[in-house]
């Protein structure tokens, strides 16, 4: 017999799809925070890791609150703060079916995310910032997406650069 589960298992490990992120839209609706793998991130480049990690935290904050504020009715802004940086995190994350992002495009976003370059701006805003910011990037700051590409790294000279790209963009964009 057939039994349905959300639960899919791996070689390295158990990816656990959370049919309410599906619901709402995320896809992949990986539940990051129950999911759990062998390899971590081994398997991942190191610029990748360098920035994931944050991620992995901030979404796995963010789910956290999202469920006690649903029952909270006075929220602190530090609280409220976290909810609208992981809503942001989570449109970014949202990635169009056959629509590949490369490495260093995806590093660039992740950084901007987690960096606070998304916090000020309107949720509806993430996705047209995350589509102007890979054409900006590759047109102004190309050597910045060689050097991740190529060494599958980011140095202290690179995420410098990618810091002066983001605050130069963050000027001109328009949410």
């Amino acid at each position: 017999a057939y039994i349905p589960t959300n639960v899919i298992s791996i070689t390295d490990g158990q990816i656990y799809l959370e049919p309410d992120l599906f619901y709402a839209g995320v896809r992949p609706a990986i539940s990051v925070g129950i999911s759990v793998s062998r390899v971590g991130s081994n398997a991942q480049k190191k610029a990748m890791k360098q920035v994931a990690s944050r991620l992995k935290l901030d979404l796995a904050r963010y789910w956290d609150l999202q469920a006690f504020a649903q029952f909270a009715s006075d929220l602190d802004k530090a609280t409220r703060d976290q909810l609208a940086r992981g809503e942001r995190i989570v449109e970014i994350l949202k990635q169009p079916q056959y629509s590949p992002i490369t490495l260093e495009n995806q590093v660039f976003v992740i950084y901007a995310a987690t960096n606070g370059y998304l916090d000020d701006l309107p949720v509806s805003a993430a996705r047209k910032f995350e589509k102007e910011l890979y054409p900006f990037m590759a047109d102004k700051y190309p050597d910045v997406g060689h050097d991740i590409a190529k060494t599958g790294a980011m140095d202290e000279k690179t995420e410098s650069k990618l810091k002066k790209a983001l605050d130069e963009f963050k000027e001109q964009f328009k949410a």
